[in-house]
This record gives C-alpha cells, structure tokens and sequence, in this order.
C-alpha cells in the first residue's frame, strides 16, 4: 500500500478504475493529472460494458471522446423505449465510427420493450457505419437487438469486416429479411467465421457447402432460430450436406431454438438426425412430447443444453425422464412448468456433468432462479 504523499503507481490505477462505472471513472478523472491519465488509459477501455440507463445523461460522449480510440470490446446496454438512453447509445456508436479503429468486438443489448412500429433506423444506420469502418472487426452480436436485419447489414458487414470471427443475427424479430444469397455472400468475404447465428430460413444448402471448402478455419458453432413463417416454409438440407459438414468440422455445435409459431408439421421437419445439435430450446404451442423423444433418440451423443417452455403434464414428465436416461452428457436443463420429483432424481442420477438446472417441483413466483450444482 501507498504511503501517505505517495502516488499509486498509474498501472495499479488502471487496474482499479477498470470495475468502476462511467461515472465513477468521469469522478476519477478529475482528481489530479496523474488519475486523469490512469481513468483514460487503454488498460481501462479495452473491455468496456456500458449501459445508457445506468450512467448519467450527458456524461457518455464527452467525457468517452478521449478514450474511444482504446476501446477493443464493447458491450453496449440501452432501452430503445427510453428517448434519453437511446440518444446516447445511437451517439456514442455514431462517435465510435473513426475514433476505434481497433474495435474488435461490439454487443448491442435492448432492454424493456421497443416502441410499437420502429424499425431501429437510427440504431442499425450506426451499427452499418461501424461496420464500415472497423476493419478488424473480429465479433458483432446482434442477437438481442429487437429490430428487423436484413440484407443490406449482412452485405455490409461483408464487405466492412474480413477478419470476422462471429456472428449473430438471430434475434427475436418475427419477419425473415436475411437471404441465403447475402449469407452465401458473407461466408466467401469472412473466411475465418467461426460461429453464425442465424434465422432458419437465412440457411442454404450452398451455404452448407461453402463451409466444407478446404480454405476455411475450424468452423464451431452454428445457432439456428425458427420462429417466422418463412422458417416453416424452409425445406429440409439434405441429410449429406450435414454429414459432410460434421466431416470438414468434427468440433461442430449446432443451437436450435423453436418458437411458438412453428406448426407441428415443421418442427418435424426442422428436427434433422444428421443435425449436432448441442442447445435444443423448445418454445412451442403444439406438442413438445414428440420433439424431447425425437432428441433422446437422436442427440443422445451431442446434447448438451436443454431448455423447455411447456405446460405442465404426466406425458411431459415421462420425456423428460427419457431423456434424461440416454443424453448423459447434459450439463444443463431448464424446465420453466411444474415436474415431478422423479423428474429431477432422473437427471441427478443419469447425468454426471450437470452443472446448472431449473426444475422446480413447486410453483414458485418468477423469475424462476436455477439451482447450480457443486
């Protein structure tokens, strides 16, 4: 510890000043000239988490102006619904573009609701401004962004940001507007993508194809999400296209999350054997009997994440207590109805390496909190 007259050196400040809040490092940087420069140097800005709800109004541009050039990773919280937290987070991507050129990772997080009828074109005009020009944009997560991605984005992002690594576009919006054309086009411009999420319907059998080509880096993980009604209408990829997919990427994981729009006669179709499917999330208004059954008869070797949203039922029960006796390499379920214990002594006794469940033998007020296993 410093003693009384000494300064801190400036790399244990940085060390410091990381954990505090914008407003806090702001407080920070007013102290004296040697905590200015500890509050803006890059050991505290490369992982920046900044919420627009959290921080006071005006603080964000400018007092961030001086440190922007240091932010590497940014993951960025706002409430679309909130005029204020809006206008500083469409402000401060709108400040990034020029001033990061070493961004290389950028997560949008929508909180509350959006307003009804917004289409986000303020947002989504910086997050193409971003792409535009962070050329060594490595990550971009849009998954939790609730407006409509189309084309235009992708092809964008194509063209801005070679290095890619991953990304995410399958978020919760219910219109379909990402082909498989500027998909097809993507995987050619980013060869070094290793993790795509993407609406059901945005997947092709080509793109498949292009992810065998010998040229590109190990490809991991592939998150699908079926919830629009041009994901009901996609056709099955052929059962080779899968396997010779598994072949070039042996480490390949596959997240299927099938939501409540989905008619009963689609969820069988999108339910593949030749598919690795590694997070199975079920959300549906039909039967999610059939689809747990389907899964412990076919993912048995893969599975690794289980989550439902079902009404509560013996039939259900049963499932899940099959499913828990084949799919041993669970390491977590979450169950959001009312099981019967056997449920939970099924999953306890028959898979050793869960580390996180959600089974509640009781209703209980939500949000439902899941149990973490020791």
């Amino acid at each position: 510890m410093a003693e009384s007259g000494q300064q801190l050196p400036e790399e244990v400040l940085a060390l410091i000043f990381r954990h505090l809040s914008l407003r806090d490092r702001g407080a920070a940087a007013r102290v004296c000239r040697a905590w200015a420069a500890a509050a803006t140097c890059s050991a505290v800005w490369h992982d920046t988490n900044i919420s627009c709800d959290c921080e006071r109004e005006g603080i964000l541009i400018p007092y961030l102006s001086a440190c922007l050039k240091h932010v590497h990773n940014l993951r960025l919280e706002f409430e679309p619904s909130k005029k204020p937290s809006r206008r500083a987070a469409t402000e401060l991507l709108t400040a990034l573009v020029g001033r990061s050129p070493g961004l290389r990772s950028l997560c949008l997080e929508c909180r509350g609701e959006k307003p009804l009828f917004d289409a986000g074109r303020d947002v989504l005009d910086a997050v193409h401004a971003i792409c535009r020009a962070a050329r060594q944009l490595h990550h971009l997560d849009l998954r939790r962004l609730p407006f409509t991605l189309d084309d235009e984005l992708v092809l964008q992002v194509a063209r801005g940001c070679p290095e890619l690594r991953s990304l995410f576009l399958n978020n919760s919006t219910l219109v379909g507007s990402v082909g498989p054309g500027s998909v097809l086009e993507l995987l050619e411009a980013c060869p070094c993508l290793r993790a795509l999420g993407l609406p059901l319907a945005s997947l092709s059998y080509t793109a498949l194809e292009a992810l065998t080509a010998p040229h590109r880096a190990p490809f991991a993980l592939l998150a699908l999400r079926c919830a629009c009604p041009e994901d009901a209408r996609a056709p099955p990829l052929p059962d080779d296209a899968w396997a010779a997919l598994r072949r070039r990427h042996p480490g390949l994981s596959v997240e299927l999350e099938l939501e409540p729009a989905l008619p009963a006669e689609s969820v069988r179709r999108i339910l593949q054997p030749a598919v690795p499917v590694a997070a199975l999330r079920l959300c549906l208004s039909a039967d999610t009997v059939g689809p747990l059954e389907f899964a412990a008869q076919h993912y048995a070797a893969t599975l690794r994440v289980l989550e439902v949203r079902a009404a509560a039922s013996a039939e259900l029960d049963a499932a899940l207590e099959l499913l828990a006796a084949r799919c041993a390499g669970l390491r977590e379920v979450h169950c959001f109805c009312v099981v019967r214990p056997s449920v939970l002594q099924a999953f306890r006794a028959h898979c050793p390496h869960l580390r996180s469940y959600t089974l509640k033998l009781t209703r209980e007020p939500h949000p439902w909190r899941p149990m973490l296993v020791a």
